[in-house]
């Protein structure tokens, strides 16, 4: 089940990324983890621009409300999202 903590009108979420996927999108939760797929390969930042563009999108967000909070380097990460409700993050996601 994925854990999802509101404060201060943003959201914190636990991410697992899936670098070079041939398709990019978000979901499914998996091991407590929302799965971002994203085509970019982890080089040179590409990877984490890729899965900001992504969230902001699959979220209806702007990209500067997405921030990288904890693993910028590697593949789990936590990622905080401003101006969204948990519950808006439950019904895009389904879980």
């Amino acid at each position: 089940m994925l854990r999802i903590n509101e404060r201060d009108g943003a959201v914190t979420i636990d991410i697992a990324v899936k670098p070079r996927s041939s398709r990019e999108g978000v979901g499914p939760v998996q091991a407590d983890r929302l799965v971002v797929a994203v085509n970019a390969p982890p080089v040179d930042g590409k990877a984490n621009e890729a899965v900001v563009r992504v969230l902001a999108e699959t979220f209806g967000v702007p990209r500067s409300a997405v921030t990288i909070v904890r693993g910028e380097t590697g593949r789990k990460k936590t990622i905080r999202i401003a101006g969204l409700t948990a519950a808006a993050v439950m019904r895009v996601t389904g879980g």
